[in-house]
């Protein structure tokens, strides 16, 4: 059940990637609010955990899902030859970031995780970044595709790889909390925006530290 419930979020977050690709970076930061509940992103189903990976981002630095505990974690999918969405989504997960008060700021992470491995290198990768402004907030992490397609199957995500189309892919921004539970998706064109993003970061970190 869970499976299914996870393609039909799948499928409804590829279908985000197609209204964020006529979305705006300024426009996209005054998008309504529609989320009902303490978060300002859609929440998922209860239950749904962060997936296991260890990858290196563009520096080279080995970033293991395991290293995240105690911390909010925003993760997202990029293309680094994506012009559409993909600047989007990284320049505002960077904003979001670093709209954050310094004393959250080293609680929360962002990563973004290759959805095109054959070309985002490093060196394309650390250049998307400079472009959009996000390299001192987001790891952008890369792999062999024989590595990140099992990622890409985990989190029920459809990659450029597959769609053959570097604009068509799956490009959500989800919230874990630091119990690496999925808590929110903000989505291009939608719901993401920075003031939302550090909104549901910080919402993850405060609901994290109540009792159980």
């Amino acid at each position: 059940m869970k499976l299914v419930l996870l393609g039909i979020i799948g499928l409804a977050l590829t279908v985000a990637v197609a209204i964020g690709a006529i979305a705006q970076r300024g426009g996209a930061r005054s998008a309504p609010t529609l989320a009902e509940g303490p978060y300002r992103g859609s929440e998922p189903p209860a239950g749904f955990e962060l997936p296991a990976f260890a990858l290196r981002d563009q520096e080279g630095t080995l970033i293991r899902s395991g290293g995240f505990r105690g911390k909010a974690v925003a993760v997202t999918f990029l293309d680094t030859q994506c012009e559409e969405t993909c600047p989007i989504v990284a320049g505002l997960v960077a904003d979001g970031i670093a709209a954050l008060p310094v004393d959250e700021a080293d609680k929360a992470v962002a990563i973004a995780i290759s959805v095109d491995p054959d070309e985002d290198t490093p060196a394309s990768v650390r250049t998307f970044l400079r472009r959009n402004r996000a390299t001192e907030e987001l790891h952008y992490l890369v792999a062999p595709r024989a590595t990140l397609a099992p990622i890409w199957r985990r989190f029920q995500i459809l990659s450029s790889y597959e769609s053959g189309d570097d604009e068509v892919h799956s490009a959500p921004v989800r919230i874990y909390d630091p119990d690496g539970v999925w808590v929110s998706s903000l989505h291009a064109g939608a719901d993401l925006t920075a003031a939302n993003l550090a909104h549901d970061l910080r919402t993850a970190l405060r609901r994290g530290r109540e009792p159980k």
